[in-house]
């Protein structure tokens, strides 16, 4: 987790795709949480219009700037599109939340050069790795 650890300290902004406007889902949680950590944030999510008063992009493609980090919160069966489209934009990072597990995406981010955190919270690795 090291090399991930140094991610989130280098890493200033992070594209959350699935980001929800609804205050209960735990991708709004997160989002707001590292948000307060001082990362900029940018929501992905073809749904919603503005999210932590934040545009929202309906796809990683859309987003006109660079992402650092692209944190996952959709069904496993949307990760390899996900993937793709993360190395299209030269992310460092593809964080796949509690629950999100699609090994040869993994492996196919992994092949291009970008870290991968699978089935983990980037709220909770914050916390433990980058020592906030």
């Amino acid at each position: 987790m090291s090399r991930l650890g140094e991610i989130l300290r280098s890493s200033r902004t992070i594209a959350v795709v699935g980001l929800s406007s609804k205050r209960w889902r735990p991708s709004y949680g997160v989002a707001e949480y590292m948000k307060r950590a001082g990362y900029r944030i940018i929501p992905v999510n073809p749904q919603e219009s503005e999210v932590l008063g934040e545009k929202c992009y309906p796809d990683l493609d859309s987003v006109p700037e660079a992402i650092d980090i692209v944190d996952v919160f959709r069904r496993p069966e949307f990760v390899p599109d996900i993937v793709e489209a993360a190395i299209r934009k030269g992310a460092k990072a593809v964080w796949m939340q509690e629950g999100v597990i699609h090994e040869e995406a993994a492996r196919r981010a992994e092949s291009a050069g970008l870290a991968v955190a699978m089935d983990h919270c980037i709220l909770k690795d914050h916390q433990r790795l980058a020592g906030r």
